[in-house]
């Protein structure tokens, strides 16, 4: 606070503050002005930080060991509230942010996969942009793996919620899952991601397979 825009701030909110204009031995006139560039950096610099300063705080604490496990899920759950904007979503790109997203559905820890399994879902559910970005970085096969393999129930369902999100309306993302899941699960006839119907012919084994005890 020791930045003298703030004094000047300070001054002039004290010089034209309704005790001073009140006060007979105040000045008439006060000398302190305040330009509007002065107020607009002061406000700016006192201002809360964007969604896209926030994506990255939050990637930041969930990718650095200094953190504990709880600090990384509470950031986790504030970034999947953020990318529920669409807006927020397409900028996962632009932030350098779906790398190190998708790199936490192979964390050792659960609770991480889960979530990071969480976000990629919210952040490509009805976005083809957020769909195609999920598709090229090769996200489908491990979230497959997840649904299919792992041993945490909550992470198989959060990933059966991505690949949903992933493949409806989206015909090379759902492609791209029926090339990958177990024999098992293969449909007979290709599927159409604009048949909702179609689509859930494989989710719904995905989402009852699931919750099979391991």
């Amino acid at each position: 606070m020791n930045n003298p825009k703030f004094n000047d701030l300070l001054k002039w909110g004290i010089e034209n503050s309704e005790a001073s204009r009140n006060d007979p031995n105040a000045p008439k006139n006060p000398n302190t002005q305040l330009d509007p560039q002065t107020l607009q950096e002061i406000l700016s610099g006192i201002s809360a930080p964007s969604d896209a300063e926030m994506m990255r705080r939050k990637m930041e604490v969930i990718t650095q060991p200094d953190y504990t496990l709880e600090q990384k899920v509470d950031a986790f759950e504030d970034f999947e509230m953020l990318v529920q904007g669409i807006d927020n979503a397409n900028n996962l790109e632009s932030l350098k942010l779906w790398t190190p997203l998708i790199e936490q559905l192979e964390h050792e820890e659960a609770d991480l996969r889960r979530y990071a399994a969480w976000c990629a879902g919210t952040a490509v559910e009805n976005n083809v942009k957020a769909q195609e970005r999920l598709l090229v970085l090769g996200a489908l096969p491990t979230l497959v793996k997840l649904a299919t393999e792992d041993e945490n129930e909550a992470v198989r369902k959060k990933a059966v919620r991505a690949l949903s999100c992933a493949t409806r309306n989206y015909q090379p993302g759902l492609d791209a899952v029926v090339d990958t899941v177990p024999s098992t699960f293969k449909p007979e006839k290709k599927l159409d991601a604009g048949d909702m119907a179609s689509v859930d012919t494989l989710i719904d084994q995905l989402r009852t397979d699931a919750t099979r005890a391991r």
